[in-house]
């Protein structure tokens, strides 16, 4: 007789919050004995927002992706030109009515899928710049708590961070050099 396998629906799903509770209370308890724990705070969400490198691939990925936007909204305002024509168009015939529907619904079909390409490309390379900044950040944060002596760098979002702890200003500064390092690095076009 095959033994069933036993399903655990009575267990509910583990909050990723303990284990980093679990952590800090370990990390507590061992640091008691020793020394004062010494706690940093990052806020991801203003790092992603104002960091010179995001700065710089949002305005490189606006310039990139302008032209097609333009090209796009310059067939919407044509679409909505021929909506208002037919509306008004009161002379046509049957046929005419009908091949004019027609353009009018596949110049919508062709706005909408470049529109979602557009969209989704520009969500990729989004992604793909914010995955190379994080990588970078990790680096900085890793930097600063090592030379700051910090024991636990915690990471937004959390509950409360007091200000005392809050060491965001320092990797932004720390971003900040390590873009304008790059930028001096970089080639300059000759004149």
């Amino acid at each position: 007789m095959a033994a069933s396998p036993i399903k655990r629906q009575d267990r509910c799903p583990a909050s990723p919050v303990a284990p980093v509770l679990l952590l800090i209370g370990l990390l507590l308890g061992a640091s008691a004995q020793a020394q004062a724990l010494r706690i940093g705070y990052v806020d991801m969400k203003r790092l992603l927002e104002s960091a010179p490198q995001v700065v710089n691939a949002r305005d490189s990925l606006d310039r990139e992706f302008s032209p097609r936007n333009e090209s796009l909204l310059a067939e919407e305002a044509q679409l909505d030109s021929m909506r208002s024509e037919l509306a008004e168009a009161a002379d046509l015939t049957p046929e005419q009515r009908f091949e004019r529907e027609r353009e009018i619904r596949n110049l919508q079909r062709s706005i909408e899928r470049r529109r979602e390409d557009l969209n989704e490309e520009l969500r990729f390379r989004l992604n793909e710049r914010k995955n190379a900044l994080e990588d970078t950040i990790e680096v900085a944060v890793r930097q600063i708590a090592e030379s700051g002596g910090y024991d636990l760098i915690l990471t937004s979002p959390v509950a409360y961070a007091s200000d005392s702890i809050d060491i965001t200003d320092r990797v932004l500064e720390w971003l900040e050099d390590d873009f304008d390092s790059q930028q001096d690095q970089e080639p300059r076009p000759s004149q």
